[in-house]
């Protein structure tokens, strides 16, 4: 190698460092065979070796031992932050924000700020979260629903952070210094493994149970059972991991939402490649929705054919516009116009029909367009739309006709309804089949 190539490497590195290693520059001690430490950091390790040696251990086996950033690289903090507090004569803060890892992550850190995770701590305004402190109470809160949103984090006298709020890794936790999210959400510490961030495991901390089951879904569909058997062959701690280079068996989670492809780099924002609203009410396209479906089906076409892939975003687009158009409209409108007529008030929960409602979207129908958009089938059918059907027909429909005699009258006259109201002639099924088959191209 060249002079000039040798001298260029070493200014380069040199600036890295210096960038991100915040405490004294030179290195004055090897821990570990990988690790080169930091004076500050240094003298933390003395104690915490003793006391929280799993932590020590963990940070060791990673690549952030391996590159000199230690201890006090992440927690060092100015004397003015909120959270900021004296440690044995050094500076430090307990939380380590996007802000902190952002000062060598910034494509990162940019990225995910943009993020709809980023924003998960909104919930603190929303139903969900009514429904949370409110209706269930704050203890439920606190260990539920904010340790998946976030919450924002409580400082009390000296820089401790209050019980109410800590411990918490929210993945749209509210930080003390203005930031939204945890990086630890899914980078769990010290040793920040790629291997786990890769893993759908540890996205299931938060995407499952009754509402959003997209763990259950992915277990039970094709791409899973790929996955489990040939899980030995994903090559899950290459630094690159590109699908279809470094590994061909199987997609996870990260696959489809983050990681990178022949064509495109990876992103820490979450809904690049989401084309449709799932959680809400009545489904709607996200912005730039046609971009964003373009990059999801090109991570599709890394293992499936085009026809395959249009196919498949056909049936998907016509069970989500099924469920907007059979049910999800007609009872927003039903509930709108009890609301108009009072025979229900505005405050949530407290009306039976209201719960039956929230069943009704909230899980149910979550259920349903979560299951098509993952290749899910139990979780489209009896999971979903089987039960979309039954509380619509069953309960929703029912407790509104009592709240308000006449009020489903015209819903019941649509078509697609009709097989309610005492039966179908021959004719009457012709058209109807006539009609999803226009409307919904099957």
């Amino acid at each position: 190698m060249k002079k000039e190539s040798i001298l260029f490497l070493l200014i380069i590195f040199s600036i890295f460092y210096s960038s991100c290693s915040l405490g004294e520059k030179k290195t004055i001690q090897v821990f570990s065979s990988k690790a080169i430490v930091s004076d500050r950091t240094n003298e933390c390790l003395k104690c915490h070796t003793k006391k929280q040696p799993s932590i020590v251990n963990s940070w060791q086996k990673g690549a952030h031992a391996e590159a000199g950033v230690g201890c006090y690289e992440c927690h060092q903090a100015d004397m003015h932050d909120v959270d900021a507090y004296q440690h044995y004569g050094t500076i430090i803060a307990t939380l380590v924000t996007p802000n902190d890892c952002g000062r060598c992550h910034g494509t990162e850190a940019e990225q995910f700020l943009g993020s709809h995770h980023a924003k998960a701590g909104e919930i603190l305004n929303s139903l969900d979260n009514y429904l949370g402190e409110v209706v269930e109470g704050e203890a439920a809160a606190i260990l539920g629903c904010r340790q998946c949103h976030g919450t924002e984090v409580l400082v009390g006298e000296g820089g401790k952070l209050l019980w109410e709020s800590w411990p918490n890794f929210g993945i749209g936790r509210i930080n003390p210094d203005g930031s939204a999210g945890s990086c630890s959400a899914c980078h769990s510490r010290h040793d920040f493994s790629l291997r786990q961030a890769r893993s759908h495991e540890t996205c299931s901390k938060c995407h499952m149970g009754p509402d959003h089951p997209q763990k259950e879904v992915y277990e039970s569909s094709k791409h899973y059972i790929a996955y489990s058997t040939h899980r030995d062959e994903m090559n899950m701690d290459s630094k690159r991991w590109i699908a279809g280079v470094d590994y061909t068996a199987a997609p996870t989670c990260a696959t489809c939402h983050v990681s990178a492809t022949q064509n495109q780099s990876r992103t820490h924002d979450i809904g690049a490649r989401i084309s449709w609203t799932l959680r809400p009410e009545i489904s709607v396209k996200t912005e730039n929705a046609d971009r964003k479906r373009r990059a999801m089906q090109e991570v599709c076409m890394t293992c499936h054919n085009p026809n395959y892939v249009e196919n498949f975003y056909t049936q998907f687009d016509s069970a989500v516009i099924l469920y907007n158009e059979k049910f999800a409209l007609p009872a927003r409108e039903i509930m709108d116009q009890l609301l108009l007529e009072g025979k229900i008030d505005s405050t949530p929960f407290n009306e039976e029909i209201e719960w039956t409602y929230f069943y009704l979207w909230h899980h149910e129908g979550r259920r349903a367009r979560h299951g098509a958009s993952m290749m899910g089938p139990d979780y489209v059918q009896w999971h979903g739309f089987f039960e979309v059907a039954e509380r619509f027909y069953m309960e929703f429909l029912k407790e509104a006709e009592h709240l308000s005699p006449g009020i489903t009258a015209e819903i019941l006259e649509r078509p697609e309804h009709k097989w309610l109201t005492g039966g179908m002639t021959e004719e009457e099924r012709r058209r109807i089949a006539d009609y999803y088959k226009e409307r919904y191209g099957q």
